[in-house]
């Protein structure tokens, strides 16, 4: 595969109109597209009208799909089905098209015999090849009779035409269980066109599973590297082409899913690369991360107390802009008074190279977030991510190069504070919104070279909420992502979108006992929260009293113990954690964010009731 492997979408994969995909796919930097039938039928273009658009924008068209139920036990039924496809190759003529995508058949009239099936595929393969145009044979996971790859190439092995050869979609055959290795036997001049997806693991029907649940690679559980890595051994040299049937993907934005598209194929072509088939698209690998950098928050008057109270000290003001820097220990938080709730406006990692950091950023497409820069202002490399937060590459201190140093920004203060235990920032919380949960997942994991860490579901107050957790290899930048499933309507509703910063300390009792004695705002946990806790644990009774006593909430696996105390949401959304990791555990309190989410709630109401 060249450096630049050559990408395509499915139409199917997009929201809107034919007129409203081409352009977007275009503008994502795709090289080509997959005509989906039911979009050509809707579109007032003719298919000439199309093909010219197409070359207008720089696409071509690489497929024309799908061709259903072909082959028949029925002779009348099968001759009728050729008639119907020489009215499609009328159509791919039009379109400038010479492949077509056509399924193994699901209808009751399937044929079984394997012979009798490669007879019929050639003889569609016959009336392909006199008008110069190809037939792509796919096997469907639901197939009646075809429904893996290796039955599919035996079929079209024995019709034995040079106008025919094979699909490879990796949802049929990963959904399935089948283990791709066998495709590297496979001729590569057989191998007409390929498909990529990625999905969750779900039990259900397959076919519902198909429709609904598909994503783009590396936002789902599938090894999808494992499965290219045959493909291209085998010879494969056609488009690396996406075909996902997403719900969510049908209603976003067309451009901004296709950018999210794009990005996931180059991300997929790096990671097959690093198996040893193909060659790095982005060119730049992720630099390595050394931490969090900082966490900028767009503040009121509220937040300084808070961190005042949980030890920070204002250890510097910006030089031209409303920007305060708070630290202690390793952490760093700038409050940003510009205006605006109380919400995680900013988040800046330790990178090895930002300037490297930041060129993958962009051949990534994503956005480059303009600044402004005073003099003598550290130039400073930001993207924007899904949800609006601008993501920075940093080298701070002595690992700063000439003029890069970020704290320069800053006129000390000389204001110092005792601290309480913090020695770090652990992770940040971020609430994604509903449409964008796996963009985000999928932009911080090539952007940053961060890798899926844990995966959850939990019974929220007010819903079901998915949880996903990405951190880089030596876990020193952790994100914890989640979403609302089903928000709906506005009942007692919940905080909108929570954001946190979980702030390390090594004895979470005595930074708390700290912080409460200093006013810090820690949230209040209810007593059967620990009367559960003492039936499951069997924690002494100081240690359980002490936690009654500063909130604390503790989730505790075979492998260590989670432990943290929050505050109360400040501004409407952002709160602060204390968090304390025990023995070898690596979670983030997901067990307990019902407990925790319930609290805040119910404090938020009380604050309510005494401001009316």
């Amino acid at each position: 595969m060249s450096r630049e492997p050559r990408t395509a979408i499915a139409t199917v994969c997009l929201s809107g109109a034919l007129e409203d995909k081409l352009p977007a796919a275009a503008a994502a930097g795709f090289d080509g597209v997959e005509v989906f039938e039911p979009d050509l039928v809707a579109s007032p273009l003719p298919p000439g009208e199309v093909r010219l658009r197409c070359a207008d924008l720089g696409l071509s068209i690489d497929l024309y799909q799908p061709f259903r139920d072909l082959d028949s036990t029925d002779p009348e039924r099968f001759a009728a089905n050729l008639r119907r496809a020489e009215h499609k190759f009328d159509v791919m003529e039009a379109l400038g098209t010479d492949t077509v995508l056509v399924c193994s058949s699901a209808a009751p009239d399937a044929v079984a015999d394997v012979d009798l099936l490669a007879e019929q595929l050639h003889a569609l393969a016959e009336r392909a090849a006199a008008r110069g145009l190809r037939i792509a044979y796919e096997a469907l996971a639901w197939g009646r009779h075809v429904n893996t790859y290796d039955r599919s190439w035996e079929a079209v092995h024995r019709a034995d035409h040079p106008a025919l050869g094979l699909c490879l979609d990796s949802f049929h055959i990963l959904s399935r269980g089948s283990d791709p290795a066998a495709i590297a036997d496979i001729p590569g001049d057989k191998l007409f066109f390929l498909q990529l997806a990625d999905a969750p693991h779900l039990s259900m029907d397959v076919l519902q599973w198909s429709r609904h649940h598909r994503l783009f690679p590396g936002q789902g559980a599938f090894d999808l590297p494992g499965f290219l890595a045959p493909v291209l051994a085998a010879g494969y040299a056609g488009p690396l082409s996406l075909e996902v049937f997403n719900d969510v993907f049908r209603q976003a934005d067309p451009g901004r899913a296709a950018v999210d598209a794009h990005r996931s194929l180059l991300a997929l072509a790096e990671a097959t690369a690093a198996r040893g088939e193909g060659a790095d698209p982005v060119a730049e690998a992720a630099p390595e991360l050394h931490g969090h950098a900082f966490v900028e928050l767009s503040a009121d008057e509220s937040l300084a107390p808070v961190l005042a109270a949980l030890g920070f000290a204002r250890t510097g003001l910006h030089r031209t802009k409303p920007v305060e820097r708070w630290e202690q220990g390793g952490a760093r938080i700038l409050v940003n008074r510009s205006g605006g709730p109380v919400a995680v406006a900013a988040l800046a990692v330790e990178s090895a190279d930002p300037p490297a950091a930041a060129r993958r950023a962009t051949r990534l497409s994503a956005p480059v977030l303009p600044r402004e820069r005073g003099p003598a202002e550290a130039d400073l490399a930001a993207v924007t991510a899904p949800d609006g937060t601008a993501l920075f590459f940093c080298r701070t201190g002595a690992r700063a190069v000439e003029g890069a140093d970020w704290t320069g920004d800053f006129v000390p203060t000389g204001e110092t504070a005792p601290g309480i235990g913090v020695t770090g920032i652990d992770h940040v919380g971020l609430a994604q919104p509903f449409d964008h949960f796996d963009e985000a997942a999928l932009f911080y994991r090539t952007v940053l070279g961060l890798e899926p860490d844990a995966t959850g579901e939990f019974a929220a107050p007010f819903g079901l909420v998915r949880s996903r957790a990405v951190v880089d290899a030596q876990r020193r930048v952790r994100l914890a992502l989640t979403v609302s499933l089903l928000r709906r309507g506005e009942w007692a509703p919940g905080v909108s979108e929570p954001q946190y910063v979980a702030l390390v300390v090594d004895d979470v009792l005595a930074a708390a006992r700290a912080a409460r004695a200093a006013g810090a705002p820690l949230l209040a946990i209810p007593d059967n929260y620990y009367a559960d806790l003492d039936a499951r644990l069997a924690l002494s009774k100081d240690r359980l009293a002490a936690y009654r006593d500063l909130g604390v909430l503790h989730e505790e696996t075979a492998g260590g113990a989670y432990l943290q105390v929050c505050t109360e949401v400040l501004g409407g959304r952002v709160f602060l954690a204390l968090v304390q990791r025990v023995g070898d555990h690596d979670g983030y309190g997901w067990t307990d964010a019902p407990v925790r989410m319930a609290a805040h709630r119910r404090r938020r109401l009380a604050r309510e009731r005494v401001r009316a």
